[in-house]
């Protein structure tokens, strides 16, 4: 991965302008400078690495508008939480390909709404293929975080997540380190079972402001570590050597407390950078509804606050990479110094 620091990744391409995940997001995000773009995968029920943000559909596609698809509604529950709606593993690809793209944040985001039902949805082979096309295009190596979403529960349906990713980004030349890859998830059992695969990558462990990670709850309950103790020194002692950093929701920087004003920055990067691990951030997002509350301006939820001030104090916390959903305010602001 190109070593500017810190990384700017188009978080699901440029979703402050397009519906998150679609071609012209990724394209858009590409065109505005980041350094990386994350797609996150789940699987259909044929074994196709979809690209999408959940395997709960409903509220990114135009799947509960298709009446042939009216009886693949249903309730399941997914890393312990009950979800009803639409889920990728009851669809082929086939199937899925004939979905079109929609704005899972249409209120706050009017615009990017406007772009909905135009697009299909995309296979993880499909952004590898047009990262690869836009670095040659743009004459500079822009790389993929790839978010590997719900292992373990798709293991309870009989897919081996790791090997479905290890062979396509084998198919793609995208697992044998010629190319600026990064793997992420919320499970560090997945990480670890494509290092054995021998996939050539930096691997960094998502953690959460709150919970437990659902592999580890699942296997030995509440034995596991929470995510705040995976982020104290002594969770970091464990995780160095085993991961190459870790990606923490941006509230475990900036400390919020329960008025919305600023504690941090915590010491968890300094904590993780002694320890030889790099950190991530997410999601630098400008509107209200996503800046801690002494940045907001104004009762809009979708309008602009002082987003300025709150990446700022995210930036001077030396972090490694940020994800942001304006892929230009991003490379504007974290390329100003």
């Amino acid at each position: 991965m190109p070593r500017r620091i810190p990384l700017v990744i188009g978080h699901r391409g440029a979703p402050g302008y397009r519906p998150e995940h679609s071609r012209s997001s990724y394209d858009l995000a590409l065109e505005m400078g980041v350094d990386a773009v994350e797609p996150d995968v789940v699987v259909s029920k044929d074994g196709v690495l979809v690209v999408r943000h959940e395997n709960e559909i409903s509220g990114t596609t135009d799947v509960a508008s298709r009446s042939e698809f009216a009886d693949r509604r249903t309730t399941k529950s997914i890393d312990g939480a009950e979800l009803t709606g639409w889920f990728t593993e009851d669809f082929t690809w086939d199937e899925l390909a004939t979905l079109r793209c929609r704005e899972r944040l249409p209120k706050l985001r009017p615009s990017s709404a406007t772009f909905d039902d135009e697009q299909p949805i995309l296979r993880l082979r499909d952004v590898l293929d047009l990262v690869r096309a836009g670095s040659l295009d743009r004459g500079r190596e822009i790389g993929v975080v790839l978010e590997i979403k719900h292992a373990t529960y798709f293991a309870s349906l009989g897919w081996d997540v790791a090997a479905l990713v290890a062979s396509e980004l084998d198919e793609a030349g995208w697992g044998r380190g010629e190319l600026p890859l990064t793997i992420e998830s919320f499970e560090s059992t997945v990480l670890g079972r494509l290092q054995e695969r021998g996939v050539a990558a930096t691997y960094i462990y998502l953690l959460e402001a709150a919970g437990r990670p659902f592999d580890l709850a699942a296997a030995h309950g509440k034995s596991a570590l929470t995510y705040r103790q995976t982020a104290s020194p002594a969770g970091l002692d464990g995780l160095a050597g085993v991961v190459d950093g870790i990606s923490v929701d941006k509230r475990m920087i900036l400390a919020p407390d329960k008025l919305g004003r600023l504690t941090g920055p915590t010491p968890v990067v300094r904590d993780a950078h002694e320890r030889g691990l790099r950190v991530f951030t997410w999601t630098c997002r400008p509107e209200n509804a996503f800046l801690i509350g002494q940045f907001r301006t104004g009762r809009a939820p979708g309008a602009f606050g002082d987003w300025e001030a709150e990446w700022e104090v995210i930036r001077d916390a030396d972090v490694d990479g940020v994800f942001v959903d304006h892929a230009d305010l991003g490379v504007a602001f974290f390329r100003a110094v």
